[in-house]
């Protein structure tokens, strides 16, 4: 009996709520059995908390399998990350990192990459994301060399995809350099699609002038000052409700949502890296007392400030390198 190969594991990491797109990508490519076309994947769904998780498609999904499954993954894939304020918990980050340092590979689809930032595996590296996202990527991670332009960015470990359409070319791509040029046009022929777009480019028209990013700037730099709504609206010379209009169109939130979530990821960054006690950082990021950030870090992290301190700096976590050849 000659020589079979062991099937490359994909797990896709979901959460509530899912989007229905992003994970059909990698379902699609790497989960669907089809006739003449060789199988090499299996495919897996995996959340923090099993059980039914919503989704964008207005329906519930059940997955029954916790974050252990990203252990046994080859290749774990983050399907879109909603809303992209949304922190990582510690037993995300530990599991991500953990898939990471055994050699898995991190692929992120769309706003996936707001994920993989977070474990810290992209500072000083190159990502893409949907457009509408990168400059607040390029805000929340500084680190992060944004490239909106690209349809997806491979390291060989870590990889990213712009937006969602675009999470087919990075992983018809990532078949490419597993199987071979033959296999991936052959899979990309029975999926009715173009197997390769040749300059890698997403092609966009001009940028909305809604004035957006000068405000985001702009708030950037007094994010420890009292802003309120009415200061943004003034700033940008409009009414509050053109501008909680445009926040929705841009970035599908309010701006006293946005506001928050930028002081509330200034607050991350001050816990992570410097010894500032809470009181002090409250005040820094412009939410007045200990009290108030505690309460709204809760909200939004599902943690207090001290324990996220705390799960960040553990060894398991701080030690990971950075970058590894794949």
């Amino acid at each position: 009996m000659g020589y079979v190969p062991a099937m490359h594991r994909v797990v896709a990491l979901v959460r509530p709520v899912q989007s229905t797109f992003e994970l059909g990508c990698a379902v699609e490519v790497f989960g669907t059995e089809r006739a003449g076309v060789p199988r090499h994947y299996t495919f897996e769904t995996c959340t923090e908390t099993p059980g039914p998780v919503p989704t964008t498609g207005g329906y519930t999904m059940h997955v029954p399998q916790d974050l252990a499954a990203l252990d046994r993954a080859d290749t774990v894939i983050v399907p879109g990350w909603l809303p992209v304020e949304t922190p990582l918990s510690a037993g995300v980050r530990r599991a991500l990192l953990r898939a990471h340092a055994r050699g898995a590979r991190l692929v992120s689809i769309c706003s996936g990459v707001f994920a993989l930032a977070r474990t810290g595996l992209l500072d000083g590296r190159s990502a893409t994301t949907h457009r509408a996202r990168a400059e607040q990527l390029r805000r929340e991670f500084p680190r992060v060399r944004v490239e909106p332009d690209r349809l997806y960015v491979d390291h060989g470990d870590v990889a990213t995809s712009a937006g969602a359409g675009a999470g087919l070319d990075l992983c018809l791509h990532l078949v490419r350099r597993d199987h071979g040029v033959a296999h991936a046009a052959l899979l990309a022929r029975d999926m009715v699609l173009p197997p390769h777009r040749e300059d890698g480019r997403v092609r966009y028209p001009p940028a909305p002038e809604d004035g957006l990013d000068d405000l985001f700037a702009w708030a950037d730099e007094r994010v420890g000052t009292p802003l309120s709504v009415h200061d943004l609206a003034a700033h940008l010379g409009v009414s509050p409700r053109t501008l909680a209009r445009r926040f929705a169109d841009r970035l599908g939130t309010s701006p006293g949502a946005w506001l928050l979530s930028r002081r509330v990821a200034a607050a991350r960054t001050l816990l992570e890296e410097t010894d500032l006690s809470v009181e002090a950082i409250a005040t820094r990021v412009g939410l007045t007392s200990a009290v108030n950030l505690r309460r709204r870090f809760r909200t939004r992290v599902g943690t207090t400030p001290g324990a996220y301190r705390r799960a960040f700096r553990a060894p398991e976590t701080a030690t990971i390198p950075a970058t590894r050849r794949p």
